[in-house]
């Protein structure tokens, strides 16, 4: 996927003049948030269940070598195979070989965010092998010829009418001719269209939301029950997964899934949950011939006893983005990677670079929600401080933005000339805001003033008004 982190700011002030986007999204502000709320008031022990969640990632970084090498021996025992890859491009050729080996001219894919990462299905339409994107959410995208904008949700920026536009354009092909508007008979038509495709692929690939050492198992969740077709009509089922998605056992896998739907879509578990372990046995009635689990690091070893490691419990259930309101404002497009949203500002700049992806750390307004939502009590705030502070520490960005935070530092390691200086400014703010109590335009303030005025300050100074609470005793 090409990688436009860089150009987020503009990118993000089309996004929020594109109408239709806002329409799209103004959706998560209410369906996703408000069906994580309800979800998680109905299950006393949530709150427990998220450290249980949180201690079970720890252990399991702080073990990674021992549980990923205990799930390759489970995995061979069953009668699959392992491939490690430490780069997007090993494991691209990884695929390639077995779908060679197969002799497969098409592939169907369940959801998967590691196959986003490392540009799958662009690879194998150039190698002669067609992906076809069975997850409806993925396969509308793939029609758009756009990456997703949501972890759990792919295709939430597009409204019903692009839908409709998309499956009229594309589906006449198949016999339908006329355009279609009503939602249900849209996913029919998807159905219809992919069910052919199920039959005859010849390789099903899908992620794992979680691999599970105890047995040598890989897990996914979804809705719609195209992964199960995915990775069972094919003769050959890839796994492509990183390596942090390993858990230790069953029961951990349980744990981790009781707070992964109702995070996500609010739901008490996803409709289909589907464990496979090895091809198919020979009393089986169906199931893949051939098993095969793709492991990628990507980067993500070099962030184990670093400040980033937490970013590595990560279970991709999109709660962040769903109640972040810069993610509201500008879609999961303009942060440019893969990962949009809190966990991609936190994510992307160690995937892709400080230099490509600065500014993602300072697109957010430090509200906390994201923190306050993650199943795994990710602390993401605490890692964009700590990328701002790499940025400034690095010399990356304009000179003019690290003068800005050098003046502003001098102020802040003087208290009593940063309370002087506070209380002029609000003073001379007060005075060219005049009776109006407003500021139409302001020097180095023009990101605010070019869209709306600055309330000009009232009264006294924080520090000054605390000063009095104290002395009255209150």
């Amino acid at each position: 996927m090409q990688v436009t982190s860089r150009k987020f700011k503009e990118s993000a002030h089309e996004a929020m003049a594109d109408e239709d986007l806002r329409a799209a999204m103004n959706r998560i502000r209410t369906a996703f948030t408000t069906a994580r709320a309800d979800a998680a008031a109905e299950l006393p022990e949530f709150e427990s269940l998220r450290d249980q969640a949180a201690e079970i990632k720890d252990h399991v970084l702080d073990n990674l070598d021992y549980y990923l090498e205990y799930f390759e021996q489970k995995v061979v025992a069953e009668g699959g195979h392992v491939h490690w890859c430490s780069t997007a491009e090993e494991a691209r050729q990884a695929v390639l070989k077995i779908c060679r080996d197969a002799n497969a001219r098409t592939v169907t894919k369940g959801k998967s965010m590691i196959t986003e990462e490392i540009a799958l299905n662009k690879f194998l339409a150039s190698e002669g092998i067609e992906p076809i994107e069975t997850d409806l959410g993925e396969y509308i995208i793939q029609l758009a010829d756009e990456p997703p904008s949501h972890i759990i949700g792919p295709a939430v920026h597009k409204t019903r009418e692009q839908v409709t536009d998309l499956f009229h354009e594309h589906h006449q092909q198949y016999g339908y001719q006329d355009r279609e508007e009503d939602p249900e008979k849209l996913v029919g038509e998807a159905r219809t269209v992919l069910r052919h495709k199920y039959v005859t692929a010849d390789v099903g690939i899908t992620g794992a939301n979680f691999l599970i050492a105890e047995t040598g198992s890989t897990v996914i969740v979804t809705n719609e029950g195209n992964g199960d077709l995915t990775q069972s009509l094919p003769k050959t089922h890839i796994v492509v997964a990183s390596l942090e998605k390993i858990v230790p056992t069953l029961e951990d896998a349980s744990t981790l899934m009781r707070v992964l739907a109702r995070s996500a879509t609010g739901q008490e578990m996803s409709v289909y949950t589907t464990f496979s372990t090895g091809p198919k046995r020979k009393d089986d009635i169906d199931g893949p011939e051939n098993f095969h689990v793709v492991l990628l690091d990507g980067g993500r070893t070099e962030m184990l006893g670093t400040e980033l490691q937490e970013l590595l419990r990560c279970i991709r259930c999109g709660a962040c983005m769903n109640h972040c309101p810069v993610y509201h404002a500008v879609g999961g497009h303009s942060y440019g990677w893969v990962y949009p949203g809190p966990i991609g500002a936190a994510l992307n700049p160690q995937m892709v670079g400080i230099e490509e992806a600065r500014h993602l750390p300072n697109a957010s307004s430090f509200c906390g929600r994201c923190e306050e939502v993650c199943p795994v009590r990710i602390p993401l705030p605490k890692i964009l401080r700590y990328w701002r502070e790499k940025t400034f520490e690095q010399q990356i960005g304009p000179q003019p933005d690290r003068w800005a935070i050098e003046w502003w530092g001098f102020f802040a390691k003087r208290p009593w000339l940063y309370r002087q200086t506070t209380r002029l400014a609000a003073r001379v703010l007060s005075m060219i805001a005049g009776d109006k109590g407003r500021i139409r335009s302001l020097p180095f303030a023009k990101g605010w003033t070019s869209v709306r005025d600055l309330p000009a300050p009232e009264g006294k100074t924080f520090m000054e008004q605390w000063k009095k609470h104290n002395r009255e005793g209150r």
